[in-house]
C-alpha cells in the first residue's frame, strides 16, 4: 500500500510540474520569466548590490491567458516576483531580498531568500561572488485535483503545505560592454514530504548561465542582446535569447525567443527626470506544444532605482584680521 501511495504522489507531482509547461521529467520547477535580463537577482545572488544605490522590482506574469483544464476549471500559471538590493555604504558588499510566488494549477510555491554578495575590481571590470539562503514552501490543493479512480488513502479536499530551507550561490563578471554570470539554486535539493511522510518530493538543483552585451550605435541607440541558459540537475537544457534596443536611455523595444516554446515582444519606458522609474511589458506567443497551452502570456514589470544620496558641503572662505581659511 505504501508503494501505491508513493507512486501515486510521484505521478501527481510530476503531472503538476509538466502542467506548468516546464518540460521533461526532471522539469524546471522555478518560475519562468521573459524579462529575465532585468531580474538577474532572481537567478543569481551575485547581482546583490552590484551597482551603487538601491534597486526595487515588482513583476507579475499571467501565463497562457484564458487557459482552462478539461474539467472547465482555471489553472493557468501565474507568477509574482519582488526583489530589492543595494550596496552597503562604504563597502564592497551588497545585500538583496527576493520573494516569489508561483501558482501552477493545483499547486502553489513560495520562496523568500536573503542574498549577500562581494564585489571586487578585476582588470577593467568587476568580479562578484554571491550566496543566498531562505525558505521554499510548496502547497498542493487537493480539492482542485480531478482523480479518475479515487483512493481512500489520498485526500480529496483541503490543502497540504510543506516548507524547507533553501540555498544558492553564484558568480558574475561585468564591465562596461558585457556581463556573464553562472549560478545554482536549490543547492541542498530540499525534500517535501506529502501524504503523511509517505512520499519524498524533491526540489531539484537548478543552474543558470546569464549573459548580455551592449552595442552602442548612432543616434543614441543601444542594442542589448542577452542569453539565459537553464538546466535542471544538469540533465536537460533550455534557453531564452533576446535583443532589445534602447533609445536615449528612455524607450526600449525588442524581441525574444524561448527554445521550442514561444516568441516574445518586449517594451519598456523610463519615467521621471532621472529615468529612475521604468515600466516594462512582455507578450509571449506560444509556438510549441499548443495542444496543451493557451496561445498567449503577459508579463508586467515595475523597476525603481534609488540613487545613493551624498551630501556635499561647500567650503566658505572665512576672513578675520588674524587669519583666513
Amino acid at each position: 500500500m505504501r508503494n501505491k501511495v508513493h507512486l501515486y504522489f510521484y505521478f501527481l507531482f510530476f503531472t503538476i510540474i509538466g502542467y506548468s509547461g516546464k518540460q521533461q521529467v526532471a522539469a524546471q520547477q522555478d518560475a519562468q520569466l521573459t524579462q529575465y535580463m532585468y531580474n538577474g537577482l532572481f537567478f543569481n545572488p551575485s547581482f546583490s548590490g552590484k551597482e551603487s544605490g538601491y534597486r526595487f522590482t515588482a513583476l507579475h506574469r499571467s501565463q497562457w491567458q484564458g487557459y482552462s483544464t478539461s474539467t472547465g476549471q482555471g489553472g493557468a500559471p501565474t507568477t509574482q516576483v519582488l526583489t530589492t538590493s543595494g550596496r552597503i555604504p562604504g563597502t564592497d558588499f551588497g545585500l538583496g531580498l527576493t520573494f516569489a510566488n508561483d501558482d501552477i494549477g493545483p499547486s502553489s510555491n513560495q520562496e523568500a531568500n536573503l542574498s549577500f554578495a562581494y564585489h571586487r575590481l578585476v582588470g577593467r571590470g568587476t568580479l562578484s561572488i554571491g550566496v543566498s539562503g531562505g525558505f521554499f514552501s510548496s502547497t498542493i490543493k487537493f480539492d482542485e485535483i480531478d482523480v479518475v479512480n479515487p483512493d481512500p488513502i489520498i485526500p480529496t479536499t483541503g490543502n497540504e503545505s510543506r516548507m524547507n530551507i533553501n540555498f544558492g550561490a553564484g558568480i558574475m563578471y561585468e564591465n562596461t560592454k558585457y556581463y556573464v554570470g553562472l549560478s545554482s539554486k536549490h543547492l541542498n535539493e530540499p525534500v517535501f514530504d506529502f501524504g503523511d511522510g509517505s512520499v519524498d518530493n524533491q526540489l531539484n538543483n537548478h543552474s543558470y548561465l546569464i549573459a548580455g552585451y551592449k552595442i552602442k550605435t548612432f543616434a543614441q541607440l543601444v542594442f542589448n542582446p542577452s542569453l539565459l541558459v537553464k538546466s535542471v540537475s544538469l540533465n536537460n537544457f533550455s534557453y531564452d535569447f533576446s535583443v532589445i534596443a534602447t533609445h536615449n536611455n528612455k524607450i526600449s523595444g525588442g524581441l525574444a525567443y524561448r527554445g521550442e516554446e514561444s516568441v516574445s515582444l518586449l517594451l519598456g519606458y523610463h519615467l521621471l527626470r532621472d529615468n529612475s522609474l521604468r515600466l516594462g511589458y512582455a507578450f509571449d506567443l506560444v509556438i510549441g506544444g499548443n495542444e496543451a497551452k493557451a496561445p498567449s502570456s503577459h508579463e508586467f514589470m515595475l523597476t525603481y532605482n534609488l540613487p545613493t544620496i551624498s551630501r556635499k558641503i561647500q567650503r566658505v572662505i572665512q576672513r578675520t584680521p588674524r587669519f583666513r581659511f
